[in-house]
């Protein structure tokens, strides 16, 4: 896909202001690493993130504690637990909720608050879970997952009123679509959950029905729903057609696959791991060194590299390297990765920083860029985008800050991607610019056709989101390291 197909294809609603961490940096301590493999033992299947996403209470939570369950990451003990727990706080349906919810206000709301994180494997295939927020208040913790992501699991209640209401504006199954394809998320996996519900029964004409609904949709938010989009129904609480196929008893109009296997199937083109080296960083902490966490996006990573991060420009050692709690000597793209460093500050190191080689091609700095933006919604008193639009949040990968719009260059058809005009005073809704913008802060960014992930944004204000991009350009960029 072009730069202008792509961008075309970036539609999305609005959303919440503040970027999230994935709640992983207790779990990373507690754990005792085992000693250290080389990367072919340790490794030997291929790592995808996946990430739940859909609209509030549509079961994603749930669908991810099941998950586990049936990969044996849980045990019997703890899910009596977990019902129990669940009884105590009035929703005895949300048990299987507990296990990827852990924190004591998410269980008492229930609804999820922050990322949840958790590792299971099928035959082929290591996993990471991502469950994100569905609420519309924890948009940003949803940016926060689907910007790791590989895949997206799309989660669709079939109960009577609940796909409607999720499905509607103001709704998150259309929003969490399409932030899912704006941040590079490429597969979908469409699961009609809750099958099972009283009010569906396991009814072909609903499963139908919001197929047919959900479709044209997914079309017009970029997805080829013929090569890239699988649906199936599911029970999430009851775990029918997860891990094995669906009896005939159970849903005879279904010969389809299970979850399982279509999570084995999906083919993803990996990243080089050869090329410049680039780990976006989630988090950071002190546990006997200091530790820098995050998704090898490009590149590979050995223990003993010299690299820098960027933009302070601080070089460090690495020394040791984890992969779910694995010691490992090197990790390549994909792998989500713990990484302890030396030779930099604790303070030099923030949500956004990049993780670079400092030799070959080290990530770009700038304070100014060209990209090409859609328009999407602008709000309130602000009903045009000009020069001097100011008070709007820029997101890109890790990144989160504070910008303004400098100059629009040129005005580009949104059906063909060519320019209309080239001297543009404003835009409005629905068009599409070629603009200078402004950061308060140096960041790390890429060019788009360089490397997509870390090229790919989106423009906030007042919580709603008004506009997503593709960088085309950095005009004095400063890459030395």
């Amino acid at each position: 896909m072009d730069l202008e197909a792509e961008l075309r294809a970036l539609q999305l609603d609005s959303g919440d202001e503040n970027i999230g961490v994935v709640k992983a940096e207790e779990d990373l301590k507690e754990s005792v690493p085992v000693p250290a493999k080389e990367e072919a033992e340790a490794n030997k299947k291929r790592h995808l993130n996946m990430v739940l996403i859909g609209h509030v209470d549509a079961g994603k939570s749930t669908i991810g504690g099941q998950i586990l369950l049936l990969t044996g990451q849980v045990d019997e003990r703890q899910i009596q637990k977990y019902e129990k727990e669940a009884k105590e706080n009035s929703r005895e349906s949300w048990y299987m909720a507990y296990i990827m919810d852990t924190d004591e206000e998410e269980r008492v709301k229930g609804i999820t608050i922050d990322v949840g994180r958790a590792n299971f494997e099928t035959q082929s295939t290591r996993f990471t879970i991502l469950d994100a927020p569905g609420h519309k208040n924890y948009v940003s913790k949803m940016i926060s997952g689907a910007s790791q992501a590989d895949i997206g699991v799309l989660v669709i209640s079939a109960r009577k009123g609940e796909f409607e209401t999720g499905y509607e504006k103001g709704g998150q199954t259309r929003e969490h679509v399409q932030l899912a394809k704006t941040l590079g998320v490429s597969k979908l996996i469409v699961v009609v959950n809750k099958m099972d519900d009283p009010t569906v029964n396991w009814s072909k004409d609903r499963y139908n029905e919001i197929e047919k609904k959900l479709t044209p949709f997914l079309k017009s938010s970029g997805y080829n729903t013929k090569k890239d989009v699988v649906f199936l129904p599911i029970s999430g609480l009851k775990g029918v057609n997860m891990d094995k196929r669906m009896c005939q008893n159970v849903c005879p109009w279904w010969s389809g696959p299970s979850f399982f296997e279509v999570l084995d199937s999906i083919e993803i083109t990996p990243h080089d791991p050869n090329g410049p080296f680039r780990m976006p960083i989630l988090n950071k902490f002190k546990d006997m060194g200091t530790f820098v966490m995050g998704k090898v996006e490009y590149g590979s990573i050995h223990e003993g590299d010299s690299l820098v991060v960027m933009p302070n420009k601080k070089h460090v050692k690495v020394v040791d390297i984890y992969c779910n709690e694995v010691q490992v000597k090197r990790a390549g793209p994909g792998e989500n990765v713990r990484v302890g460093i030396t030779g930099i500050e604790d303070k030099d190191i923030f949500s956004g920083s990049v993780l670079s080689s400092n030799t070959v091609k080290p990530v770009p700095v700038v304070t100014e860029f060209v990209a090409q933006l859609q328009i999407l919604e602008l709000h309130g008193d602000h009903r045009i985008l000009a020069a001097g639009y100011i008070d709007v949040r820029l997101h890109i990968h890790a990144a989160v800050e504070d910008c303004e719009i400098m100059e629009l260059i040129s005005q580009i058809d949104v059906k063909t991607g060519e320019v209309m005009r080239k001297k543009v005073l404003y835009v409005k809704n629905g068009d599409a610019v070629v603009c200078r913008i402004q950061v308060g802060n140096p960041i790390c960014i890429e060019r788009f056709s360089d490397f997509p992930q870390l090229g790919r944004f989106a423009l906030r204000t007042g919580g709603k989101t008004i506009a997503v991009g593709i960088v085309t350009d950095l005009p004095g960029a400063a890459s030395s390291a």
